[in-house]
């Protein structure tokens, strides 16, 4: 397999101006065990976070482990004060009943050092992608993090969507997927939203998804641009878009209603996206003391 991962990061570099994703620390073990898991159809749980760079990032997993006929779920706090670790409580009593033989977390997690020592009890694997800083010991798991020490990673600052999007094409890579840009309109939104310099790859990851975004294919946020009524995509209308529906999401998911933003990217349904695009807008209207 390692002779394998070598030749497709040839193909890599030969066609994309991107970094290459195998640069990271640990993505060839992480790609290994996603593919172990799908392959064993064992069920894999999708652990993120309720702000537009989490919802987006799950959204992006969810879709392409999908896609690769994978058992999977999600889970995102349905709490507003969650912080960004694994929790207890919810891998004890939720995560461990839905029979979760893999947890694959999504900018979050980096952290969570007891909590992985849980897992590993229970029989569930963790890994772990997350672009935060490292505050304690690294988890004693498959761990991608940019800033974990020797990642040789050039670019530190990618967004939780960011790392997903990486993630998302070494699985491409693996699998000779040619259609791992349809994500770049996601990964747009989740960078956007998130506090990461817009430099670098991040920069160089918007201006994709942003061209993307004229030809989006992505029932949700085709239906969201047609709610806010923006109908000519150029630059300046991508931008305008994305902090325009940024602080709706970032607002749903305060109130406890993420699943409904991620079923409305991951959706097949074009009516059910255009129902739930409606339903955000109302919601958000509602409460806009709850924006800040």
């Amino acid at each position: 397999m390692e002779h394998l991962y070598k030749e497709r990061q040839k193909e890599f570099i030969r066609n994309y101006n991107k970094y290459n994703p195998f640069l990271m620390k640990n993505v060839d073990k992480a790609l290994e065990r996603v593919v172990a898991a799908i392959n064993n159809q064992e069920k894999i749980v999708i652990y993120g976070y309720y702000d537009v760079d989490g919802i987006t990032s799950v959204s992006m997993l969810l879709l392409m482990l999908r896609y690769l006929k994978a058992d999977v779920e999600y889970f995102i706090p349905e709490t507003a004060n969650a912080n960004r670790e694994i929790q207890y409580e919810v891998v004890k009593n939720h995560i461990k009943f839905l029979g979760a033989d893999l947890i694959l977390t999504i900018g979050c997690g980096i952290n969570s050092y007891n909590q992985v020592e849980l897992c590993k009890e229970l029989g569930i694997d963790v890994v772990i992608i997350d672009n935060r800083s490292i505050e304690n010991i690294v988890p004693k798991t498959i761990t991608i993090n940019t800033k974990q020490k020797d990642c040789s990673y050039p670019f530190k600052d990618l967004s939780g969507a960011g790392m997903a999007y990486k993630f998302i094409e070494a699985v491409g890579i693996f699998y000779q997927i040619k259609s791992i840009t349809k994500y770049l309109d996601l990964c747009m939104l989740g960078t956007i939203s998130s506090d990461v310099p817009l430099l670098d790859e991040n920069k160089t990851l918007v201006e994709l998804g942003i061209s993307h975004l004229c030809d989006t294919k992505n029932h949700g946020i085709n239906a969201l641009i047609e709610e806010n009524n923006v109908y000519s995509i150029n630059e300046a209308a991508a931008y305008k878009l994305a902090f325009t529906v940024i602080p709706r999401i970032n607002a749903i998911g305060r109130m406890d209603n993420a699943r409904i933003v991620v079923e409305l990217f991951t959706t097949d349904d074009k009516y059910r996206a255009k129902q739930i695009a409606k339903y955000l807008i109302k919601e958000v209207n509602l409460n806009k003391n709850i924006i800040k």
